[in-house]
């Protein structure tokens, strides 16, 4: 065989060998729940005389949870499919929930397909360069695989060579679209899934999420206060 051919058969061993070790990674874990902070620069402890002053305001719960902005201490995690064009789709609900929530930190990052499709993905371009160096170099590369002539089959693929080689190309790169994606739309809040287009089957309406995380910010709020005025009493006493 001349270096074409040799190139030809060898780059899709070398593609295949080079991409073996990310078959096998997982999809990444949902985002880990993280607890709200809240600006403590706005209230400072001072010692002061237990005697003077027995119950120091700037110990009451309440005032853990005064000032700042709405969403300081919140992460939204919005999990997308990238090879799916939903990026534009992400940046516009970033930049409406980081203007309804200042302080609100959200994140974007692409959600991979399952294991299988990824390792579908990897095999299709090894095809796809198999199927072209046989109708190139396929005299040559027949005889060396214990064949005495080349099948008829490839008579016919040889017959219409350009053909043959576009067709390869094209529907391989349309499969690989087609594995490469998720059409997920998975969005998080503080590690808890707020709303999912895998099992919705749409996305969410800029309304619908503004709603959904105001709902789950209230209640972690709320739950932060009683944890905070629970902790108040048992000083007390």
């Amino acid at each position: 065989m001349d270096r074409v051919q040799y190139v030809l058969v060898g780059l899709p061993l070398f593609l295949f060998f080079s991409d073996i070790l990310s078959l096998f990674t997982t999809s990444p874990p949902p985002p880990t729940a993280t607890k709200p902070s809240h600006n403590h620069h706005h209230h400072h402890h001072h010692q002061v005389d237990p005697v003077t002053v027995p119950d120091f305001p700037s110990e009451k719960p309440s005032a853990a949870i005064i000032g700042g902005d709405v969403g300081t201490g919140n992460t939204v995690n919005i999990n997308f499919c990238s090879s799916c064009s939903y990026k534009g789709t992400a940046v516009t609900m970033k930049n409406m929930l980081e203007i309804a929530f200042p302080g609100t930190e959200v994140v974007l990052a692409n959600y991979p397909p399952p294991l299988p499709k990824r390792v579908l993905s990897k095999v299709v371009p090894v095809l796809q360069f198999g199927v072209m160096g046989v109708v190139i170099g396929g005299e040559q590369i027949f005889p060396m695989l214990g064949f005495v002539a080349p099948p008829p089959w490839y008579n016919s693929l040889r017959a219409n060579k350009f053909g043959t080689i576009a067709s390869t190309w094209l529907l391989g790169n349309a499969l690989q679209s087609f594995l490469h994606s998720s059409g997920a739309f998975e969005v998080y809040f503080n590690g808890e899934l707020v709303f999912s287009k895998l099992k919705e089957g749409r996305f969410p309406g800029e309304i619908e999420l503004k709603d959904l995380i105001s709902r789950r910010m209230a209640n972690s709020k709320l739950d932060t206060f009683h944890g905070e005025e629970d902790l108040y009493l048992t000083r007390q006493e």
